[in-house]
């Protein structure tokens, strides 16, 4: 029988196009967003002996207890935030399950969900899934700031949610105390709720403090603020991600979580919740950790063609590809991957209408010396 697709924009993630055809050609992989390296010991131990003790079951529909009372804790010492572990938490898998419950659980149809331009591409799907109508409004195309002029405009009598993102996936932009007051300022006697995927928040360079909504009391009331252990910890794979809500926001919340996931993976729970507490200098020395590596491939990058743009977090690089090729970035990045045996991912895939000419691709640099030294020679000879 014919098939009408609820999703029509959507084919196979660029990701996964770039990781394939990465392993088809042999490439070296910066494209995808994983770390290369191992996972801290004390967290492997943590989730062995959890699955030792027993601990196989189904969790708690939320989370077990002594992990959202971690996270609780963690945010109370990062951002002076005092979220109720029994109402306010919610453990999830993966973030991404976090944005969808988020969205599915407030967003009704015909309601406009404002995204900013590069954006990560799960936000629309999840809103053409509520019968939401996505709203893109473009960053910058140089720095990727927030024009708060064209955010103004796009805010209607329909607006149901904004999404923020910072540190920002693709660029690494961070948004600033004076962005977050004026989001105050535009959100203001309003019923407009905000999405602010969080998931690099210590991943923050120079020594500058992550804003996150839940610093501010106007901003934290409206918010599903969404994390992800994955990106702190270097398991994406174990897909463990959480979600901090204001007590209504969250009751919404978990009505589509326990009929989406109902519960993550267990073990992992129980080997976080020892983590965050008894190793918590990990989380607070991310962001040295990846400033390194920013510093070490942009290094690298001054002996190629390639133009390093800044990053002021996250762990990706972008560069500009316009001294090799005028080829659009999809091309150009199939052609690097093919032909150069290095793989990357274009910014238009993260766009409704990329910038005309722009010419930048993005480097993952959350990988061992070695992958980043493999990717350089390679690189070089472009």
């Amino acid at each position: 029988m014919p098939l009408q697709t609820k999703l029509p924009k959507v084919g196979t993630t660029i990701f996964t196009v770039m990781s394939q055809m990465a392993m088809q050609h042999q490439a070296v992989n910066l494209g995808q967003g994983f770390p290369d390296f191992p996972v801290p010991e004390f967290l492997v131990d943590a989730l062995s002996r959890a699955m030792r003790d027993g601990k196989n079951q189904y969790a708690p529909m939320t989370g077990i207890p002594a992990l959202r009372e971690a996270i609780a804790a963690k945010t109370a010492a990062c951002y002076g935030h005092a979220a109720c572990p029994e109402s306010e938490v919610t453990v999830t898998s993966g973030a991404s399950e976090a944005i969808f419950n988020a969205v599915l659980a407030v967003v009704r149809p015909g309601d406009e969900v404002i995204v900013l331009d590069p954006c990560y591409d799960c936000y629309e799907p999840a809103i053409d899934l509520a019968g939401g109508v996505c709203v893109h409004v473009p960053l910058d195309p140089v720095d990727f700031s927030v024009d708060w002029n064209r955010l103004q405009a796009a805010v209607t009598a329909k607006t149901r949610m904004i999404f923020i993102n910072t540190p920002h996936n693709p660029s690494g932009a961070l948004w600033s105390a004076d962005d977050m007051q004026r989001l105050i300022a535009l959100t203001d006697d309003t019923d407009i709720l905000l999405l602010s995927d969080e998931v690099y928040e210590h991943i923050v360079f120079g020594g500058v403090r992550h804003e996150s909504a839940l610093r501010y009391p106007e901003l934290a009331k409206r918010s599903f603020v969404i994390s992800s252990f994955g990106k702190t910890y270097h398991c994406t794979g174990w897909k463990i991600g959480y979600c901090i809500a204001p007590k209504a926001l969250s009751a919404e919340f978990r009505k589509v979580h326990q009929y989406n996931t109902f519960c993550s993976f267990a073990p992992a729970q129980w080997a976080f919740a020892e983590m965050i507490m008894q190793q918590p200098e990990h989380y607070a020395e991310l962001g040295t950790f990846y400033e390194a590596k920013r510093d070490y491939l942009a290094a690298k990058l001054t002996h190629t063609r390639f133009k390093a743009l800044p990053v002021p977090g996250g762990y990706f690089q972008l560069v500009d590809y316009s001294a090799i090729s005028d080829l659009p970035d999809a091309d150009f990045a199939r052609w690097l991957c093919t032909e150069k045996g290095v793989a990357a991912i274009p910014l238009s895939p993260f766009y409704e209408t990329p910038p005309a000419g722009q010419r930048l691709v993005r480097l993952c640099f959350a990988k061992n010396s070695d992958t980043l030294d493999a990717a350089i020679a390679r690189l070089e000879r472009v």
